[in-house]
């Protein structure tokens, strides 16, 4: 079938799954809020001319979390902020949207062409970063808490986007996508018809090795992935899911082997990769008996929770600084190691008898001991040097209270532990 028809075909069935949820969505629309949609222009480098769309809340703080939104095709900005949830969350939670819209015939992204599928290569992805920077220059956003969600051709795009800046997205909400690099081409074509059919399978190192090629060279922490795919998609079939979570297993280091698997509601099968709780380094959710229509009511908020958005946005740059702990503070610190690789759990405790906030741990690795990946928690290291911040649901702790977050992590030999913490400045007690 040529091309133009395959594309046709795709509008067509993207469509009829899409727009009946949109026009859902419209007619139970809540009232009007005091925010609205906004376009920008002139926000930076867009070599393939898309719009911007701004949607940041009244209750956002100085310096919030931002969200990147990315329609399907045929789709707009402004047209998935109208037909999902993500913009009433907002409202809750505080985080600041982008809604990048596509201006070229068929309104999908392009994930397929060579430009695309390497850091800075030009396209859509070059023209989306101007858009974060611009929102973070011009609105305050955290570059230290970006995200990034989409649904059909905006979940591939989502998947390339932590592909080419693992560096600038913390995690990434993928609804019926494919995994990085599946859609590319070669043809000049933007359609990959085995891709969409579900017959291109690779092994999990060599998913892993597209992903890592989109950057190469980069040795720091990987954004956290959560997938979601109905099992009667025809328009981009349900064995994809299956190869996005080889995929991003591998590119964070973690087991192909569930560490949790559980139903939470009916139909679904959530399953968790190298963690058991709401933020796990790989998240999948196979939805029984859907087609192409996610999201669905209610799945927006899962990726909110996912991303750790689901509470007050904690302080940014230029807000009040954090306290120190009154009293003191225990670390307890475990590793499960293999290999070349390591799991940390690390529980922090106030033991104090005053709230803690806006915590930031402090350590310091063995030689040899890199973070690839984490989770409750965002982290950063230079050197063996490494700083753990708590996230919007456990910045504070209060007297007596513990978090446990932790981090995956690559070694050259020497597994051991931390010769001490420190919070906020103040050296912990190591239990």
């Amino acid at each position: 079938m040529p091309p133009g028809r395959r594309l046709g075909r795709l509008l067509a069935a993207l469509l009829g799954g899409v727009v009946p949820l949109l026009a859902a969505a419209l007619l139970a629309a809540p009232a009007a809020r005091a925010a609205s949609l906004t376009e920008v222009t002139g926000f930076g480098d867009n070599p393939s001319n898309l719009r911007m769309y701004v949607y940041r809340p009244d209750s956002a703080p100085a310096h919030p979390a931002l969200l990147v939104a990315l329609h399907y095709c045929t789709g707009s900005g402004p047209a998935f902020y109208a037909g999902t949830e993500f913009a009433s969350l907002a409202d809750r939670y505080g985080f600041m949207i982008v809604y990048p819209s596509v201006t070229r015939s068929g309104s999908c992204f392009d994930v397929s062409s060579p430009q695309a599928l390497r850091r800075g290569g030009g396209s859509d992805p070059v023209g989306i970063m101007s858009m974060v920077t611009y929102a973070e220059q011009h609105y305050g956003a955290d570059p230290s808490r970006v995200y990034v969600t989409g649904a059909s051709s905006g979940a591939m795009m989502t998947n390339v986007l932590l592909g080419d800046y693992p560096d600038v997205f913390k995690a990434g909400a993928a609804f019926m996508g494919v995994p990085f690099g599946c859609f590319a081409t070669t043809d000049g074509s933007s359609w990959n018809s085995a891709c969409a059919n579900g017959t291109v399978t690779r092994t999990p190192r060599q998913w892993g090795d597209l992903v890592r090629a989109a950057y190469p060279g980069y040795t720091g922490p990987r954004p956290r992935m959560q997938l979601w795919h109905g099992t009667e998609d025809t328009t981009l079939r349900y064995p994809n899911f299956g190869e996005e979570i080889k995929q991003w297993t591998d590119v964070l280091g973690v087991s192909q082997t569930p560490a949790a698997t559980d139903r939470p509601q009916s139909g679904w099968t959530r399953t968790r990769y190298g963690g058991t709780g709401t933020q796990a380094p790989v998240e999948g959710v196979s939805i029984q008996g859907v087609g192409h229509s996610l999201p669905t009511s209610g799945m927006a908020a899962r990726a909110i929770a996912f991303f750790g958005l689901d509470s007050t946005a904690g302080p940014g740059p230029g807000d009040p600084p954090p306290t120190t702990p009154a009293g003191g503070c225990r670390v307890t610190y475990t590793t499960s190691t293999w290999n070349t690789g390591l799991t940390a759990s690390i529980t922090l405790t106030n033991t104090g008898t005053a709230p803690l906030a806006d915590w930031s741990l402090t350590f310091t690795l063995p030689a040899g001991q890199t973070v690839t990946s984490g989770w409750n928690a965002t982290y950063s290291q230079a050197g063996g040097a490494v700083t753990a911040r708590g996230v919007s649901y456990n910045a504070t702790l209060a007297p007596g209270a513990s978090t446990t977050f932790g981090f995956q992590a690559t070694h050259t030999g020497d597994t051991g532990r931390p010769a001490s913490f420190s919070v906020n400045g103040a050296e912990c007690q190591a239990g």
